[in-house]
């Protein structure tokens, strides 16, 4: 099994001995039970990573000296999803599943049939809630570069991000063209950037609004899947078309 992975500050990757400390090193140790001479990685979520033996441990932080430094390029092509709002906990689950596959960037959307809104306090609030949910999946994943979280954006903001994309992609279980079958760009660029609508579906207004932003509607496959889980499903599906798995 790889090492556990565990978040720093990029100055702290620095030194050759860094000292775990706060909620990171209590969970080391406390939590995961990290003891001397065991081999963990710590991360600056920016992709370096520095791998690291423990020599010293106590009840809330372990002591680790750096046995290499690596820098983990950005995966190309940048794959963006922009998720609809999505009732309950649902939300937060599309952003664990995602970071887990590899996502890059995770773009919250207010659809017109989105049922949850976030307003005044509660947008920073569950904004957090999902910041937080990328962090822990990306260490669970073991990775160095986490997937950012964008501000809550509206329509306006997401066909912008269509019209500038290598590839804008809208999933739609009425599209003719399976997301299996296009071909995808896998060079440098804006990469790809695809959008998961709310359990009540697109509006008009806004497939009309896509559609001129240059996206292409693209299908999944015979079954309707959640919005928490469409993502990760396509995911899956453009990580291997990239080459990206």
């Amino acid at each position: 099994m790889t090492p556990p992975v565990f978040l720093v500050d990029t100055a702290d990757l620095a030194a050759d001995t860094i000292t775990l400390a706060g909620p990171e090193g209590h969970h080391a140790a406390a939590v995961r039970r990290i003891r001397a001479g065991e081999t963990v990685d710590l991360a600056d979520g920016l992709g370096l990573r520095a791998r690291c033996t423990v020599v010293d441990t106590a009840k809330d932080h372990i002591v680790c000296r750096v046995l290499e430094r690596v820098d983990d390029p950005a995966p190309r092509p940048r794959l963006t999803v922009v998720q609809a709002l999505a009732k309950g906990d649902r939300g937060e689950t599309a952003v664990e599943m995602m970071t887990e596959a590899g996502v890059d960037v995770i773009v919250p959307w207010t659809a017109e049939r989105s049922i949850t809104r976030w307003k005044g306090d509660r947008t920073a609030k569950s904004l957090a809630k999902w910041r937080a949910t990328a962090r822990e999946a990306g260490k669970q994943a073991r990775r160095a570069r986490l997937p950012e979280v964008t501000d809550l954006a509206d329509r306006t903001v997401v066909a912008d991000l269509l019209a500038t994309a290598d590839l804008g992609l809208v999933l739609h279980e009425d599209a003719d063209r399976r997301l299996s079958e296009m071909t995808v760009p896998t060079g440098d660029g804006t990469g790809v950037v695809l959008v998961v609508g709310p359990e009540g579906g697109f509006s008009d207004a806004e497939l009309d609004a896509f559609d001129r932003a240059g996206a292409v509607r693209a299908l999944l496959g015979p079954s309707v899947l959640r919005t928490s889980t469409a993502g990760v499903a396509a995911l899956a599906v453009l990580q291997t078309r990239t080459g990206r798995w």
